[in-house]
């Protein structure tokens, strides 16, 4: 059984509002959809990258 993105966080010790819960846990599930079984993959490529680039959703 996987655990939630709220759950994860509250054993981190990461207090979240409840208004961006939705936000995380829709991100967590994509996250997890895009590892999917990676029972027979080498562990160097199943690495995933998150990055939050501050002031938007800009690339340079």
């Amino acid at each position: 059984m996987s655990l939630s993105i709220q759950e994860l966080l509250k054993n981190k010790g990461i207090e979240v509002k409840e208004a961006h819960l939705d936000v995380l846990e829709a991100r967590w599930t994509g996250m997890q959809a895009l590892r999917g079984n990676l029972e027979h993959v080498k562990i160097d490529d199943a690495d995933i990258g998150v990055r939050n680039i501050p002031g938007g959703d800009h690339i340079e």
